[in-house]
């Protein structure tokens, strides 16, 4: 069985949605951008030889519609490469990785494009980045909807709505599920703020090192203007300071702007082939894929969606957390990021070494390939072989890849 290789990686800048550098870029030329930025890493691959690009977006209405995959082949001139745009939103390109992988070991094709977008500046119907819109939603979850306000509104500990006759509330707002977490896992305000502040610091040293300049990829705006550093990082953050935001989901909450993501544009793309096609090549791969879980739960405490994933790539790989250099989860909240660390029984001086989305941010659809990319760099900048990426999913979903440094 040929094993899926990664031979080139790359992203774009991150940039914060709405008022950040990368507002005036569509989605689908982002994604060209990366993916062009990954293919120039490979000058041995013919362009024409590609299978498959699979594009992972979240929210694919607008700019971000009309299977945009298959709108970015074209713009980039390869009119022979078919395209599937995917959704499992924060996800989505998490799942593009483990459909090349798939294609790979059932023999149906030896070059894939694993890429993913999201430029929230240029959503149609913001409603989606926070929750749908109350048109949309299915009238048989009404009286869960009306149980997670009457929890919003008083700040009561979480306990699952199966137990009262009673559907998941499917349509919570992301924020709403942190605090579900943290009342039911009794995530303290402090320890959020302080991992909050850990991301940003770490963030902050990876920059000084030139760390992210090995796997940016710049992008120039309508007015020349070369955007190649992320909006998010902020230098000399301290916990004193995070400590006096207020919290932006419940009146008596414990997640805020400094212990969560923001909203933000931004894509990222892999190379994923056959070693067989790597030999045939003569390059030498970046890393291995070497398994990948996929969990549900409730949709309340999506949050949690780490541990189980992470459990079945372990199982797969038939190694355990141990065996693991570095991880990464997805820095959607503090608030689930360190239960499920817990969970795991991670050691956090391995966790996002260069910070997490807190402060890097997190571009939904592009996240897991942004990840990916950030792992293998974090690998051979500290000289180790096995990382696990892992990532909480909205709607109550986990994902999780292991990946093996081969260079």
């Amino acid at each position: 069985m040929p094993e899926a290789v990664i031979v080139a990686a790359a992203r774009t800048p991150i940039g914060r949605a709405f008022k950040g550098s990368l507002t005036t870029v569509r989605p689908d030329d982002l994604a060209a951008v990366a993916i062009q930025a990954a293919l120039d890493q490979v000058p041995a691959l013919d362009a024409t030889t590609i299978d498959d690009l699979y594009l992972g977006c979240a929210e694919p209405s607008g700019e971000h519609g009309s299977n945009m995959a298959r709108v970015v082949s074209v713009l980039l001139g390869l009119d022979t490469l078919p395209g599937a745009t995917v959704n499992r939103f924060c996800a989505s390109s998490v799942q593009t990785t483990r459909m090349a992988l798939h294609a790979i070991r059932a023999g149906e094709g030896d070059v894939f494009i694993s890429a993913g977008v999201e430029a929230v500046s240029r959503y149609v119907n913001f409603a989606g980045a926070g929750g749908s819109a109350a048109d949309t939603q299915n009238p048989k979850f009404a009286d869960s909807i009306a149980r997670s306000a009457a929890i919003a509104e008083t700040n009561r500990t979480w306990t699952d709505p199966r137990a009262e006759g009673l559907l998941p509330d499917i349509y919570l707002a992301m924020g709403q599920t942190a605090e579900n977490v943290a009342t039911s896992r009794g995530v303290s305000r402090e320890r959020q703020d302080e991992w909050g502040v850990t991301s940003q610091n770490r963030a902050e040293a990876a920059i000084a090192a030139g760390v992210f300049e090995r796997e940016i990829a710049p992008v120039t705006l309508a007015d020349g203007t070369v955007v190649s550093t992320d909006d998010g990082p902020r230098a000399g953050v301290t916990l004193e300071k995070v400590s006096q935001l207020q919290p932006v989901f419940r009146e008596e909450g414990t997640v805020t702007a400094g212990n969560c993501c923001a909203l933000n544009d931004g894509a990222a793309a892999l190379v994923i082939m056959s070693d067989t096609r790597a030999k045939e090549l003569g390059l030498t791969p970046l890393a291995r894929v070497v398994s990948t879980g996929v969990s549900a739960l409730s949709p309340e405490i999506m949050g949690l969606g780490p541990v189980e994933a992470s459990r079945q790539a372990l199982a797969r790989a038939g190694m355990s957390i141990g065996d693991m250099d570095l991880y990464e989860i997805n820095e959607a909240f503090a608030a689930q990021v360190l239960p499920s660390a817990d969970d795991l029984g991670m050691d956090l001086d391995k966790l996002n070494v260069h910070g997490g989305a807190i402060a890097l941010g997190h571009p939904f659809g592009s996240t897991g390939a942004r990840i990916s990319t950030t792992l293998i760099n974090a690998l051979q900048t500290h000289d180790k072989q096995f990382g696990l990426e892992t990532m909480c999913v909205g709607g109550g979903q986990g994902m999780a890849v292991i990946l093996e440094r081969l260079s």
